[in-house]
């Protein structure tokens, strides 16, 4: 392939990329994927379809952008963020329906894991003529679609660290509740990354000392709110809390130890409360299979908000899969609570996705490449 050609490709695989974004968060247990078909007639490539994954998953993004080339589409290039799928459910496999519209090239980003599609959804397109190209832009896509493959890999939801640190390296104030450490622009930006995920998830320290409400709050959005989960083995979290006051708004997960008392479940059920029983170890709930229940109920991202001791877990377990760190210019001082991770500790493994300013803030991201 020339250099101009991987260039084209690299060009029209970010537009996809970029066309996947817009669903991110609202396509259930499937990926949000994007693809667009472009055609070049002799005056240039045009894209004359694109398609993302319908909210709630279906359709799929290669029938959207197909339904939108219409005839336009034979002889085509198909650009997708994920190899396309190979299994029969109700309707046919999005790789036999990129044959039976005469695509005659598709270009694919990240690989799909997923045992019913590994390799198949090339290889039925391979079979049938079309001639295939993977790997252009894997890696980000592997990381837009990291809360997917994790799922498909790890049997668990993605986990993101999310911390917000004083000038001095704080994140928060012994005994204070909650500090603002941020301006407005990043915490908009907290909001939007909440209402992407499946779950927000707190320790019960956190919980009792901010009372927070953990929710999105951006006009038109509210509907976003994620499941708030806390690790509570002992129940102690208020019926009084925003938390439990808020239920009706978004749901509250509360995982507690097996000992629990049936008549204190029953307390927190009645408030709209679910409970979800957690194993014990050495005193903490365990958290790969916390995880993995989890990942059984469909979560696919899952936030983790607070507090240092309970991020501190996360990390020494090894489950935190993406770090979010909003540096503010507040100066917390005597007293104040050390973050658990710093931009210049975090662990190996991780790399650096994003560096932007905020405002007077800062937002730095890392991830594992998977």
């Amino acid at each position: 392939m020339t250099r101009d050609a991987d260039e084209l490709d690299r060009r029209f695989m970010a537009e996809a990329l970029a066309f996947s974004r817009q669903h991110d968060g609202l396509t259930g247990t499937n990926p949000s994927v994007g693809t667009v078909i472009v055609r070049d007639d002799g005056e240039g490539p045009r894209i004359i379809g694109r398609g993302v994954t319908a909210i709630g998953g279906r359709p799929h993004a290669e029938t959207q952008a197909l339904a939108e080339a219409g005839e336009g589409a034979r002889g085509a290039t198909a650009y997708v963020t994920l190899e396309p799928c190979a299994h029969h459910g109700k309707t046919p496999p999005c790789a036999e329906k990129l044959v039976e519209a005469g695509i005659a090239r598709v270009v694919g980003a990240a690989h799909d894991p997923d045992p019913r599609v590994s390799g198949k959804g090339y290889a039925i397109l391979r079979t049938a003529g079309v001639e295939v190209t993977e790997g252009v832009m894997a890696e980000e896509a592997s990381d837009q679609l990291a809360s997917y493959l994790i799922r498909s890999i790890k049997k668990r939801p993605e986990v993101i660290l999310k911390l917000a640190l004083s000038a001095d390296g704080m994140i928060g104030r012994s005994g204070a509740g909650q500090i603002a450490i941020t301006g407005d622009r990043a915490r908009h930006q907290v909001h939007l990354d909440r209402a992407r995920c499946d779950g927000i998830l707190v320790g019960i320290g956190t919980a009792l000392a901010d009372d927070p409400e953990l929710t999105v709050r951006i006009p038109g959005m509210e509907s976003r709110s994620p499941t708030r989960i806390v690790l509570d083995k002992d129940g102690r979290l208020p019926l009084t809390s925003k938390l439990v006051g808020s239920v009706k708004r978004a749901p509250v997960l509360l995982a507690v130890g097996n000992t629990l008392p049936a008549e204190k479940r029953a307390t927190f059920t009645e408030a709209g409360v679910e409970i979800l029983g957690a194993e014990i170890f050495e005193g903490s709930i365990a958290l790969p299979e916390l995880l993995e229940d989890l990942g059984q109920r469909g979560f696919m991202r899952v936030m983790v908000e607070g507090g240092a001791a309970t991020a501190r877990h996360f990390l020494d377990e090894g489950l935190v899969d993406r770090i979010m760190l909003y540096r503010g210019q507040v100066v917390i001082g005597e007293g104040g609570v050390a973050a658990p991770v710093r931009a210049d500790t975090i662990p190996d493994g991780f790399i650096l996705r994003r560096d932007q300013t905020l405002g007077p803030d800062s937002y730095l991201e890392w991830s594992r490449k998977i």
